[in-house]
């Protein structure tokens, strides 16, 4: 009995080794080998609306919206939402409306029985919107230069494209919390640009994301998701997205860097708030994710066990070392694309630590509570 218990445990520890080698050398390696199309910037001409929502970021919109506001673009204009602000936000939008005229505020009042979600504040920057093309990022975000907007508005060249999936990465700071959120934020990115380019977009982040305003209205915007909190980003481009008329900006221009969280605690209510969207993502991406998500969990779970039994232990850490090659055949070019050169050997203690921590957000998910978007 106690043999067919090993034999078993090294049988499944095997299966999550090849569903592993699956998603690393079939799914992630098609993005290892992308190669970004070479457009002529000039001829970005379409004009363009981008839209933030800020509630209480009087400090990051100072240090920032400069940035999005000076872009070397023809047409374009930006939409801050100021949603429900306390903390100085409207003197410092007052100061940049009179410097900058491309600049409009939209603002929400504090309700006094209800606080309001981000989807509708996004609503709200939406219809605001003089322009086809929308642009999102966030008020603690800076494009990496001038040309972000071109770089994402030169994409629309093909007509049939409706959504332009960017990437934020995470500002560079010391400590082991940062590596790990910036190594949880570039396997979500390898993610969902791998898939996009396997013909199956799931999701986008909100940071560096762009649609067409007629694609928001033809989708009714965020009504089959507005009562959770997270989606604004992922979920409405799960819902709209195909292979057809999703297209990747990756060039190092076209980034915009986000500030990282500083504690364990304030990463951990962040992570919290954005559980529960994938619960309504396609089926199709529900199984994939899925799949791909147990079996790396079921890989450290199941060596950590075989190796208590001391369970084929050269085999053991064959393969482990095996999976260890495969990551950093996959890894090594988009961790150079996606500027975190630096994390390249630290991913094979990062890893098991991301799914560890993954796995405890997941169950903590289900005893949280109500969360607001700020």
């Amino acid at each position: 009995m106690i043999i067919y218990i090993q034999y078993t445990l090294f049988f499944l520890f095997q299966l999550c080794f090849i569903i592993q080698l699956y998603y690393l050398l079939v799914i992630q390696k098609k993005f290892s080998s992308y190669k970004p199309l070479e457009n002529n910037l000039a001829e970005a001409t379409f004009p363009v609306s981008v839209i933030i929502c800020a509630r209480n970021e009087a400090k990051n919109l100072q240090q920032y919206l400069p940035f999005v506001l000076e872009q070397k673009y023809p047409d374009f204009e930006v939409i801050v939402v100021n949603d429900c602000s306390s903390d100085g936000s409207d003197d410092v939008l007052r100061v940049f409306q009179g410097k900058y005229p491309h600049l409009k505020v939209v603002k929400i009042e504090e309700h006094p029985r209800y606080k309001t979600a981000k989807k509708f504040a996004v609503t709200l920057g939406i219809k605001a919107a003089s322009n086809e093309i929308l642009v999102f990022t966030d008020a603690d975000c800076k494009p990496d230069s001038e040309n972000w907007l071109s770089l994402i508005a030169v994409n629309y060249i093909n007509p049939a494209t409706e959504i332009v999936l960017g990437y934020s990465p995470y500002l560079h700071k010391s400590g082991v919390l940062n590596k790990l959120i910036r190594y949880e934020t570039f396997q979500t990115a390898i993610n969902y640009f791998s898939f996009a380019l396997n013909g199956m977009p799931y999701m986008g982040v909100g940071r560096n994301l762009s649609y067409k305003k007629s694609l928001f209205f033809k989708g009714k915007g965020f009504a089959s998701h507005m009562h959770i909190p997270s989606g604004d980003d992922d979920l409405f481009v799960n819902q709209n997205s195909t292979s057809a008329n999703t297209e990747l900006e990756i060039r190092p221009e076209s980034h915009v860097w986000s500030e990282p969280k500083l504690t364990w605690k304030s990463y951990w209510n962040q992570k919290l708030r954005h559980m529960g969207a994938g619960s309504l993502y396609k089926k199709q991406h529900q199984f994939n994710l899925g799949l791909q998500a147990i079996s790396s969990v079921g890989f450290y779970l199941l060596l950590i066990i075989c190796l208590s039994l001391k369970i084929e232990l050269i085999a053991l850490g064959s393969i482990f070392f095996l999976r260890f090659l495969a990551q950093l055949y996959t890894y090594y070019k988009p961790m150079v694309s996606l500027r975190n050169k630096d994390l390249r050997w630290w991913f094979i203690l990062l890893d098991p630590f991301y799914y560890i921590y993954l796995t405890a957000l997941s169950f903590a998910g289900f005893f949280r509570k109500k969360t607001t978007w700020k």
